[in-house]
């Protein structure tokens, strides 16, 4: 080879080298590339919560132009300045045993709350997930949990923290509750299934004489009106759960139903009897007790109860 030669390679391969590093220098300052040639994790955005709580308000609480009010202020109020508190716009209307408009509107709740837990979670990697809700919200807070429990949610299971549920008109008798046991069921029946790897997670808070949560189990016109208005907007996941609950009222109200029923008088027919019982609820006010309703041998309420479990969630490592 001749000195020619050999000064060509070497001249080759000084410029090949060269454009080597230009090129690395190129894609580490655009960050492609870090110092060991791996590419650069996408850095979470400065606004991430720690911890990103879901409220979802009962009935009539909520509109768009002011969804931050009800029963759950009471709640998110003062919490740590790690947690972010987004409250979950919707109808938010009817009773969960009055017909059609209710099963729409718990529906357009889900798929509400579940937008914006997608959003979040894929925006920011590292932030956990509260989900709490009063009454019709608690009903669809409790399905989206559900949903992500058993594996068919828009995140992972562990990426939630904390579900809290005051009120809810799906509550099952073996459903972790804070505060004294109360006997009935949800009017809308128990959720097939439960909440499977979230179960830890979740609790429940239910007085006694709230026919949203504690409804006789033995209430034919309650527990009927409670499936039919779940069926007004079906969801797919929640079809186990339908059956669930109608196998449940055919076994364990059905014969005591049709008795009373058949033994009611002939001018106070069990319908009318079942009016006058939701009027009576309606008129003790029990529902809106949670402020007041207490739920340890502290004196803590429900409300107080579950924000400081939030506080504490908040604060714990990951």
């Amino acid at each position: 080879m001749s000195f020619r030669t050999v000064r060509s390679c070497k001249l080759a391969g000084g410029a090949f080298a060269a454009t080597l590093a230009t090129a690395a220098g190129i894609l580490t300052a655009t960050g492609i590339l870090t110092a060991t040639g791996a590419p650069d994790a996408a850095a979470a955005p400065a606004d991430c919560p720690g911890l990103n709580v879901i409220a979802v308000p009962g009935t009539w609480e909520t509109s768009k132009d002011d969804p931050h009010q009800g029963m759950l202020a009471q709640v998110t109020r003062g919490l740590p300045g790690s947690v972010r508190t987004d409250y979950v716009s919707y109808p938010a209307s009817a009773f969960p045993w009055d017909g059609e408009i209710y099963g729409r509107s718990k529906h357009a709740a889900v798929d509400a709350a579940r937008g914006m837990l997608s959003a979040m979670a894929s925006r920011c990697a590292a932030t956990r997930f509260a989900l709490i809700g009063y009454s019709q919200g608690a009903d669809a807070a409790g399905d989206l949990a559900a949903e992500i429990g058993t594996g068919l949610g828009v995140v992972k299971p562990e990426r939630v923290a904390a579900v809290g549920l005051v009120s809810d008109p799906r509550r099952s008798p073996t459903d972790a509750i804070v505060g004294p046991r109360v006997a009935g069921t949800g009017a809308g029946g128990a959720r097939a299934g439960g909440f499977g790897w979230l179960s830890p997670k979740v609790r429940t808070f239910c007085a006694a004489g709230d026919l949203y949560c504690a409804l006789p189990t033995d209430d034919l016109a309650g527990r009927s009106a409670g499936l039919l208005t779940q069926l007004t907007a079906q969801d797919p996941l929640q079809i186990p759960s339908y059956l669930l609950t109608f196998q449940s009222i055919l076994g364990e109200a059905l014969m005591p139903g049709w008795s009373a029923i058949m033994s009611a008088p002939a001018d106070d027919p069990a319908g009318e009897q079942w009016l006058r019982q939701v009027q009576q609820f309606l008129a003790s006010g029990v529902h809106q007790s949670y402020p007041r309703y207490v739920v340890d041998a502290n004196g803590t309420t429900a409300t107080a109860w579950l924000r400081n479990w939030l506080s504490d969630t908040a604060n714990e490592t990951p």
